[in-house]
C-alpha cells in the first residue's frame, strides 16, 4: 500500500511568485479565522463551526 509520494516541482520565477502569494493568503486566512475563534471564545462564546466562518 503506497501512503505517501515524494514529488519535487521545478516552477519558473514566475510560478514560483504566485506560489508565495497563495501562501501568504492561505496564512491570512488561516489567521482570521484563529483571531474570530478567540474573540468569540473571550466573549464567552462556543467554537464557531465551519461554515458559519465562510458566511
Amino acid at each position: 500500500m503506497i501512503l505517501a509520494k515524494k514529488v519535487r516541482i521545478k516552477p519558473t520565477k514566475e510560478q514560483e511568485h504566485q506560489l508565495w502569494k497563495s501562501v501568504g493568503t492561505a496564512r491570512w486566512a488561516y489567521n482570521w479565522a484563529l483571531h474570530k475563534q478567540e474573540e468569540n471564545y473571550r466573549n464567552g462564546g462556543k467554537f464557531i463551526n465551519d461554515s458559519d466562518l465562510r458566511k
